[in-house]
């Protein structure tokens, strides 16, 4: 193998949540403001993932205020404390970028009933 590969072996989380795109998911990030830290949650619909290993990366939208508002989460990333599963949901693509057209209870994903 070669260093990079090495190197990128040691940052990968082991202990992984399993989600997929349209889940409903909380997001625990490390946020610093100066000196201090402190843990903010960031709660939205898993709108698409990307990549793999080292560099996956996961992109969260929630609408706040009346406007959408989107992140991208390093999957395996030190200020990316916790993910947890709100909700499952029903979906028949990769990504949903259509979300970011609709509004109000067109917006929403179905829940998936096991």
């Amino acid at each position: 193998m070669d260093a990079l590969k090495i190197i990128a072996a040691d940052s990968v989380k082991e202990q992984l949540p399993e989600f997929n795109v349209g889940d409903t998911v909380r997001v625990s990030v490390n946020i610093r403001e100066g000196d201090r830290e402190r843990i903010q949650q960031f709660e939205g619909t898993v709108i698409a993932r990307k990549g793999s290993g080292v560099g996956e990366t996961f992109t969260v939208r929630r609408v706040s205020y009346g406007v959408g508002v989107e992140r991208v989460f390093p999957l395996h990333s030190p200020n990316v404390k916790d993910v947890t599963i709100i909700r499952k949901g029903r979906v028949r693509r990769a990504k949903l970028y259509y979300l970011r057209d609709r509004v109000g209870k067109a917006a929403k994903v179905k829940e998936q009933i096991r």
